[in-house]
């Protein structure tokens, strides 16, 4: 066994450990506030409700656990036994060398390594969503999704990894720099594409209808400089009945797409102040820097790639040979990457959450009141049943966004 790998298990239990340790912070704190609301909620929340947050959390944190447990032995393991370069090679047998062989091989494996996973992503939709009067979805429903998932895998995943391969076989100096610039123009496309036609294959996504809240949105649009060509609503409810809106695209492709169910829960008022809140993020500049940041990841990432696939030692230490090609390197490195960015969450998490405080702030202004964003937040909150006593650690870690206290306290100022 070389040491490269058992660094890999080290840190695949590090992780764990950290997250374990994070977990029962969290377990540790909600249950030192189970008793009774927190005095800052109990104008809005009731004792029943907040029980039922409670729980849910608990379910959810405890479920967590045991998930990470299983996929940390499952992943060490994949390593320990020599899995990949077993598979690789078992693969390469039938399907070849070529670069479309190379990269349907990836493909596979990848979606071997996920069944694993299947079980427990049934039993979060099927038991524990369902325990707590979240699950809208059907068995039926749940399996189509997994077939589109990979269905898409295959159609857009192949035929990208073959370029990125191709251009590692024909530029063999400088081929990571063509990989970069063709991921970049890729994600580009994909901003365009997505709510059109991805999106579309797994949810139904129509215009907004005609009517009051209809024309209060697009007046705000107006009254923000934020000429939207179509607000849409997405039938969320058929898989779940948790809320939430995004914004997606850019320039004329741009989109606000609300959940039906945040339609259901919020009033006209509150609907548009979380419209305020999008609308802000797009002023503020927030997609375009995420974009950069992530480009600017994307190109490391290359360059690592690019060092690593120079090293014989890199491929011989996890059972593979140079002439296995690119494929190996992207293979693990898709595997490793997250035992690294967990460690770097908080850096991104921080960021993320002065956009939303910057949107928060935006949709303050626009509207002339904070009141609505936080009624709206707070019914979020209650009907989603959100944590409203996460540790700061543990949010530190795992929360893009402010707590909901977090939150109120800016709007306030």
């Amino acid at each position: 066994m070389s040491l490269p790998i058992l660094i890999v298990v080290s840190l695949i239990f590090t992780r764990f450990l950290m997250t374990l340790l994070l977990d029962m912070l969290n377990i540790k704190t909600i249950y030192a506030s189970c008793n009774q609301v927190p005095e800052c909620y109990k104008n809005f929340i009731d004792e029943e409700s907040y029980s039922k947050s409670i729980a849910y959390t608990l379910d959810k944190i405890k479920f967590e656990m045991i998930e990470n447990l299983f996929g940390s032995i499952v992943l060490a393991a994949v390593f320990l036994v020599g899995f990949l370069p077993w598979g690789f090679g078992l693969l390469e047998s039938f399907l070849g060398t070529g670069i479309w062989a190379q990269s349907l091989n990836i493909v596979i494996l990848l979606a071997v390594l996920s069944i694993p996973d299947l079980p427990f992503d049934w039993y979060n939709q099927f038991r524990l969503e369902e325990r707590h009067g979240f699950n809208k979805s059907s068995q039926a429903l749940w399996i189509s999704d997994k077939i589109k998932g990979f269905a898409l895998s295959l159609l857009i995943g192949v035929p990208l990894l073959a370029l990125l391969i191709g251009f590692f076989e024909t530029f063999p100096t400088n081929w990571w720099i063509f990989c970069f610039v063709a991921i970049v123009v890729f994600q580009l496309l994909m901003v365009m594409i997505y709510p059109r036609i991805i999106l579309p294959i797994f949810n139904k996504v129509e215009p907004l209808k005609d009517g009051e809240l209809k024309d209060k949105l697009f007046t705000l649009a107006d009254k923000c400089g934020f000429k939207a060509r179509s607000i849409q609503v997405m039938d969320g409810s058929k898989r779940s009945s948790h809320s939430n809106a995004f914004f997606t695209g850019f320039g004329k492709f741009r989109r606000v797409i609300f959940y039906d169910t945040i339609l259901e829960q919020l009033s006209d008022d509150e609907i548009e102040s979380v419209l305020a809140h999008e609308i802000g993020h797009y002023k503020k500049g927030h997609i375009w820097k995420m974009m950069f940041v992530s480009f600017a990841t994307l190109g490391l990432a290359f360059y690592i790639m690019s060092v690593l696939a120079q090293s014989e030692f890199f491929y011989n230490s996890f059972g593979f040979t140079q002439s296995s090609g690119f494929g190996p390197v992207i293979l693990l490195f898709m595997l490793l990457s997250g035992l690294f960015t967990f460690w770097l969450s908080p850096i991104s998490n921080y960021f993320s959450r002065k956009n939303e405080y910057e949107a928060d702030n935006y949709a303050k202004k626009i509207c002339g009141t904070p009141l609505n964003l936080i009624s709206a937040l707070r019914k979020l909150h209650k009907k989603n049943l959100g944590n409203l006593t996460p540790h700061p650690l543990y949010s530190t870690f795992h929360y893009s966004h402010p707590t909901l206290l977090e939150r109120e306290r800016n709007l306030q100022q």
